[in-house]
Parts: structure tokens; sequence; C-alpha cells
């Protein structure tokens, strides 16, 4: 029987750091619990960038929801038969 086998490409990623850079680091890997530096980083990096994303999605589909909405209204269609009725009726229960 066979199974199947999962790969996943790795890539690599180098950076520089200062000392102290690598100090607080490590001491906040120590702290939160990781085994080492490189997963603190992996985990916090991948946090941030899922966070930035789904910022800027939002803002987008804000962005594009505000061009439908002021679309809708510049561009509205005339008013049928109905909800001029439907106005009349309702302006005709404020008045009294």
């Amino acid at each position: 029987m066979k199974t199947a086998e999962t790969h996943t490409e790795k890539a690599r990623f180098d950076t520089r750091l200062s000392k102290e850079q690598k100090v607080i680091f490590e001491r906040a890997a120590l702290l939160g619990g990781y085994r080492n530096l490189s997963d603190f980083v992996i985990s916090a990096v991948q946090e941030k960038a899922k966070m930035i994303i789904q910022e800027t999605e939002t803002v987008l589909a804000s962005q594009k929801d505000s061009e439908i909405f002021f679309d809708a209204i510049i561009n509205a269609a005339k008013p049928n038969d109905k909800l001029i009725a439907a106005a009349k009726q309702y302006n005709n229960l404020l008045s009294k």
C-alpha cells in the first residue's frame, strides 16, 4: 500500500541583525516558549504578514464597496411607479 508523501519545498532567508536585536529577539523567543530564534522569527513575521494582508484586503474591499455605492447613487435609475406610490403613501402617513 502506497502512502502519500507531503513534500514542502523549503527556501532560505538570511538577514543580518545588530547584537542588540539578536539579544532581544532571543530573549523574547525564550520567554515565549519557542524552540529557537528561527521559530520565533518565522512565527512573528508570519503573524505580521497575515495582519498586513488582511488589513490591505479589507481596505481594498471597502474602497470597492464605496465605488459601487456611490456609482449607484450617482447613476441611480429613475423610480418606478411602485416606488413613487410607496413614497406618496409614506409622506401621507407622516403628514397626519
